[in-house]
């Protein structure tokens, strides 16, 4: 069977990348381009020149202004939400009630109030369509590597996870995601945060604090430690597992992208799994270096030869093997490791840790919130924000609320041209 995708926010040319927009959804096309049961079928963009040149690019043969049009005309099996995540439960949820879909993989963070983010999934789930979100270093060789480490017992029983990201919201989101596969989807018990938001901050439209330290306890016991922004060196590594018997990382400061060390070492171990924390090829020991060899080996053989297409061969990213995990779950009647039920439980902890911050206190779980606690925050005033974007951290600098930046794409819906990263 071909699957026919549709993809809505196709965003400006993926040719320089910003806060604004990183043109996810070009990322996406890749990844369905490797595949040969699926054709990008569609596209709707409410910047028509934006859905013509992503047309072009690969070779779309139907294109909207409208994405409701396309789900209206079109007969579509998955569909590809990569629209600013402010929009992100209003699109989700009209394609869901349209019907006839299989699946609909959308970009992250999941949503910008936790509101959103359950309707979204309820929505979804009673329409009996796959709800996946693109968290795809859950799928990355190296942080799976770092999975197996733990399960096969080598640094003993999980103790504590440690992580850390620019921002809680939008790039933390991947390894909050993260820490929920490592815990296999433990229950947390409470969530305790401190933030500071002292410069306006906005990605892809929305607030996301400049420093933050967040504490949380699953019902396990294993505890969880997140530093972002200027607290970030306080971890040192994207990813820490801290076992009985031992430690992994992965992505560290000082180091290679992943590496053991345990009561029976000496030191640190480094572990090749022949790629970068980015999904790109890097290898970092002799034997990996000879299996790169061979590889672009059979690259050449299987191009120059035998005449096979060089997306056959092209070094599959995060984001490909994300793509294919979606796919892979409506070919075989499954469900993705990127479900929202993963999601929905590691993107409540950043919630909880906003809460926290505005109580001054532990927040227990289940989270009893509907808003967004940090633009809430913002928008009362009991949370200034300095208007200067410049690094300028005066305590004098001029005040602004959550609505005086014009970032982007604001004017549909305020975001539905720009697409997110």
């Amino acid at each position: 069977m071909a699957y026919r995708i549709g993809v809505i926010g196709t965003g400006a040319t993926p040719d320089d990348p910003d806060r604004d927009g990183f043109a996810m959804a070009y990322r996406h096309a890749d990844g369905y381009q490797r595949l040969e049961d699926c054709t990008l079928h569609a596209c709707a963009d409410i910047v028509p020149e934006n859905a013509e040149q992503f047309a072009g690019t690969y070779d779309v043969p139907h294109v909207y202004e409208d994405y409701r049009t396309m789900l209206a005309e079109m007969d579509l099996d998955v569909i590809s939400v990569c629209v600013p995540p402010r929009i992100h439960a209003e699109i989700v949820t009209g394609c869901a009630e349209h019907g006839d879909l299989e699946a609909i993989h959308c970009e992250k963070p999941m949503a910008t109030t936790w509101a959103d983010c359950r309707e979204m999934c309820q929505v979804c789930e009673e329409a009996g369509v796959r709800l996946t979100f693109n968290h795809q270093k859950r799928v990355g060789p190296i942080y799976r590597r770092a999975k197996e480490l733990l399960d096969s017992g080598r640094i003993g029983d999980l103790h504590r996870i440690e992580v850390t990201a620019e921002n809680l919201f939008d790039s933390g989101t991947h390894v909050f995601d993260l820490a929920t596969f490592y815990t296999d989807r433990a229950p947390v018990a409470w969530v305790m945060a401190g933030l500071d938001y002292r410069e306006e901050n906005r990605w892809f439209g929305v607030h996301n604090e400049n420093q933050a330290v967040a504490q949380w306890r699953y019902e396990n016991g294993v505890t969880g430690l997140a530093a972002t922004g200027r607290s970030e060196g306080a971890v040192g590594t994207e990813v820490r597992l801290v076992g009985r018997d031992g430690t992994v990382e992965v992505g560290p400061d000082d180091g290679p992208p992943l590496r053991v060390r345990t009561d029976r070492t000496f030191g640190w171990k480094t572990v090749d799994v022949g790629e970068t924390i980015w999904g790109s090829r890097g290898y970092t020991t002799y034997p990996g270096y000879l299996r790169w060899g061979v590889e672009v080996a059979a690259e050449q053989v299987g191009t120059r030869l035998l005449g096979l297409p060089e997306s056959r061969f092209t070094y599959p990213s995060h984001i490909d093997r994300a793509i294919e995990s979606v796919i892979e779950a409506v070919r075989e009647d499954g469900e993705s490791p990127l479900t929202w039920r993963n999601a929905i439980e590691s993107t409540e902890i950043i919630f909880a840790a906003w809460e926290s911050a505005r109580r001054r206190a532990r927040v227990d779980l289940p989270l009893g919130i509907e808003d967004n606690p940090l633009e809430s925050m913002v928008e009362s005033g009991s949370l200034p924000v300095a208007s200067d974007l410049d690094g300028d951290t005066n305590a004098d600098a001029e005040q602004v609320n959550s609505g005086s930046r014009d970032d982007g794409a604001a004017g549909v819906t305020e975001t539905e041209a720009g697409v997110e990263g």
